[in-house]
């Protein structure tokens, strides 16, 4: 059986359409788990939950207890559920990985089991357990990957979530949201459920967003550092006030800032030599996978900046590292003095 989508398992939930097994695994582990926790219900009914749902943590639980309540039958109901959360099948030994396979493929017709990662990760690249785990859920039942979400699929989900709670978001203003609060779907949820709290109903204007919404440290790096090449000394050190204000550690602070300048150094460079903005993404295709409007970004904020000064800002900023890792001077002064230091070099125009 092909791997389902997220709105096909959707769809045959609805309609009571269920396979004997089902694998829920990705990085998109926020709909993940509100798809588990659904499908889980929907399979398990209401009627004696106590013997008709049976729950395990996958990274205790043994393959012969899931296989133990699988096999029972249910209780004055059609079917029964039991959901596995976390199964880490690379942690597992080969008696349990056999033991698995062979309920997988002997599941009582009266039985739904629900195999979903909420916090474990995996490498389908890599051969192993995992590739041998899915094939088993494509051939037995049902496998659905939860994948990252696109800004523009981000965009969507935001504005209907809005609208649920009778607010009403722009495509303009999710964006702005994506890009204040990054793109980890969990904390887009708490940020809009906030917002339309705030609002109670109506629009959700820009100016709310500003007012409630809480940026995330890389969206707070970035506009620090394009404050920093602009030589904006007022609205550099108001940001670095805000992070101090939002507990960062100045050690990763400093590392979000040292990125920020390092996409800067390399699109220079690129372009100083003859080629592109977007050639530094073929020599890093680890660091820009996926990131290459960093790239873009760089082009265009460091277009008044020399390589020079972007050295000397890189030394700066080596210095501020080491001093932050062996220096007893108070890291906040640290900080602020690295500021004071990059804005002049930002003075050193190309």
């Amino acid at each position: 059986m092909p791997e389902w989508t997220e709105a096909e398992l959707k769809k045959k939930t609805d309609q009571q359409e269920f396979a004997r097994f089902y694998f829920l695994y990705g990085d998109e582990k926020f709909l993940l788990k509100q798809a588990a926790q659904r499908l889980v219900r929907k399979a398990a009914g209401d009627r004696f939950l106590d013997f008709n749902l049976q729950t395990f943590d996958g990274s205790t639980a043994s393959a012969s207890a899931i296989a133990a309540a699988a096999e029972a039958l249910p209780f004055l109901a059609e079917r029964k559920c039991v959901a596995v959360s976390d199964w880490d099948a690379e942690a597992k030994g080969a008696q349990e990985e056999k033991e698995l396979e062979t309920l997988l493929k002997t599941l009582p017709e009266t039985t739904v089991l629900v195999l979903y990662l909420p916090t474990v990760e995996i490498n389908l690249k890599k051969p192993g357990k995992w590739k041998a785990l899915l094939s088993l859920a494509k051939s037995e039942g049902a496998s659905v990957c939860f994948a990252r979400k696109t800004e523009r699929e981000l965009q969507k989900i935001l504005c209907a979530a809005a609208a649920k709670r009778g607010c009403t978001l722009s495509r303009q203003d999710a964006e702005y949201l994506v890009f204040l609060c990054g793109r980890e779907l969990q904390t887009l949820h708490q940020e809009l459920e906030k917002l339309c709290a705030f609002v109670k109903e109506g629009e959700i204007t820009r100016k709310t967003i500003d007012l409630v919404a809480v940026r995330n440290m890389e969206t707070t790096v970035f506009l620090l550092a394009k404050a920093l090449v602009a030589g904006d000394s007022e609205k550099s050190y108001r940001l670095l006030d805000l992070l101090f204000y939002q507990k960062e550690e100045p050690i990763a602070l400093l590392a979000a800032l040292s990125a920020q300048y390092l996409d800067l150094y390399r699109v220079k460079a690129a372009l100083q030599s003859g080629g592109t903005a977007s050639d530094p993404a073929s020599c890093f295709a680890s660091t820009y996978k996926g990131k290459e409007f960093r790239l873009q970004n760089a082009e265009r904020d460091g277009k008044r900046l020399s390589l020079d000064a972007l050295r000397e800002s890189l030394s700066i900023l080596l210095e501020t590292d080491l001093a932050l890792k062996g220096s007893r001077t108070e890291e906040r002064v640290l900080l602020e003095e690295a500021i004071a230091k990059l804005l002049l070099a930002a003075k050193k125009e190309g």
